[in-house]
C-alpha cells in the first residue's frame, strides 16, 4: 500500500509525503534475507523515520528503504519543495531554511518526532540542520554522502555545464536509462541505478520525455548550500549520527573521517563498489548498516541531551 499526505510547508507550500507499506515481493533465491531491526517500543505508537532525497530526486527513490523499515517502524519519505509531487513555486524560496523548515513541519504535521532522519545528498544536509535546529524532534541521523565542505567555484561551474548538457527530450525512457547509466561523459564507469535514478524523475511530454523539475529551481536550490561550508552546524547536532559513504561516491574518506569526528555523537560506515547512490546501488549492505541504527535510536531515549 502506498498512501499520500499533504504537510504544508514554508510560507503555505503543498509538500506530498508519502508511505510505502506494501512489501516489494518475496526475495528471490539469491537475494540476502534483511537483517533483523531490532524492535523499539513507543506509547504514541510506532516510532517514526522521516526519509529526505537528494537534489533532482524524489520520494519515491526511497521506497525500498520505507518498506523494509515500514515492518517496525512509521517510515515517511518527502517530496522537497521543487520536486516530485511537491509544489514547485515559481518564486521560490530555495534557500536552506525553505527545506529545513519544510521538514520541520513534516515531522510535526506528521506526528513522526522525535524522528530518525535519514538524508541523502541534500536531504542529509537538511536533516542534520534540523538536528542541530530542532533537537526535540530528531532522535538519529543518518548521513549518506553528503559534504560538509564548501565547493569551490570551478565545481559549481561544472555542475552547471553538466545540467545543460543533457540530450533532452528523450525519445524513450530506456535512453534515459542508457544515457544517464552509460553514456554521460560524468560517469567513470557506467552505473545501472544511476539510470534508474533519473528515469525516475522524468516526465512525459509532447515531444519525448524531459525532466519533471525546473532546472533554474535546481540550480538555485544547489547554489544555497554549496558556496558555504556546514561544520558548524554539524558540531551542532547532539544525537547519535551514522556518516555513510560509497568508496566511490562524491564524500571522501579523509573529509567523511573529519565530520564524524566533528560530530558529538558520530559513526562511520563505507560500502565499497559504490557511488554517490549508495542505497540505490547495494542495498543489501545498505540495510545491515542502517537498519541496527535506526533500531538501537528508536530503542533509545529521545534525543536532545548527551548520551
Amino acid at each position: 500500500m502506498v498512501r499520500r499526505f499533504d504537510v504544508s510547508g514554508q510560507g503555505g507550500v503543498r509538500l506530498a509525503a508519502w508511505e510505502f507499506t506494501d512489501p516489494p515481493g518475496p526475495p528471490g533465491p539469491s537475494d540476502p534475507p534483511d537483517p533483523p531491526v531490532p524492535a523499539a517500543g513507543s506509547a504514541a505508537g510506532r516510532p517514526g523515520v522521516l526519509l529526505l532525497h537528494g537534489l533532482l530526486g524524489r520520494a519515491a527513490h526511497w521506497a525500498d528503504t520505507a518498506r523494509w523499515l515500514s515492518g517496525r517502524f512509521r517510515a515517511v519519505a518527502l517530496d522537497q519543495r521543487g520536486h516530485g509531487r511537491s509544489a514547485k513555486p515559481a518564486a521560490g524560496p530555495f534557500d536552506r531554511d525553505a527545506f529545513v523548515s519544510d521538514a520541520e513541519a513534516a515531522v510535526e504535521q506528521l506526528g513522526l518526532g522525535p524522528a530518525v532522519l535519514i538524508g541523502h545528498a541534500m536531504g542529509a544536509l537538511t536533516a542534520w540542520q534540523l538536528a542541530a535546529r530542532r533537537p526535540d524532534l530528531v532522535r538519529a541521523v543518518v548521513i549518506c554522502d553528503m559534504r560538509a565542505a564548501a565547493l569551490g567555484v570551478r565545481a559549481r561551474r561544472e555542475w552547471r555545464d553538466w545540467l545543460a548538457s543533457w540530450p533532452l527530450p528523450f525519445a524513450t525512457l530506456a535512453d534515459v536509462r542508457r544515457w544517464f547509466g552509460a553514456e554521460d561523459p560524468a560517469l567513470d564507469r557506467p552505473r545501472p541505478a544511476r539510470g534508474d535514478f533519473f528515469a525516475e524523475v522524468m516526465a512525459e511530454r509532447a515531444d519525448g520525455w524531459r525532466p519533471g523539475f525546473s532546472r533554474r529551481q535546481m540550480l538555485a536550490a544547489r547554489e544555497s548550500w554549496v558556496r558555504d561550508a556546514h561544520w558548524e552546524e554539524l558540531a551542532q547536532v547532539r544525537c547519535p549520527a551514522l556518516v555513510v559513504r560509497g568508496l566511490e561516491g562524491e564524500l571522501g574518506r579523509a573529509e567523511a573521517q573529519e565530520m564524524v569526528r566533528v560530530l558529538p555523537h558520530g559513526r562511520y560506515a563505507d560500502i565499497p563498489d559504490a557511488g554517490h547512490l549508495v542505497h540505490m546501488e547495494r542495498p543489501a549492505e545498505w540495510r545491515e548498516i542502517v537498519g541496527p541504527f535506526v533500531g538501537e535510536a528508536l530503542g533509545a531515549a529521545p534525543a536532545g541531551g548527551r548520551s
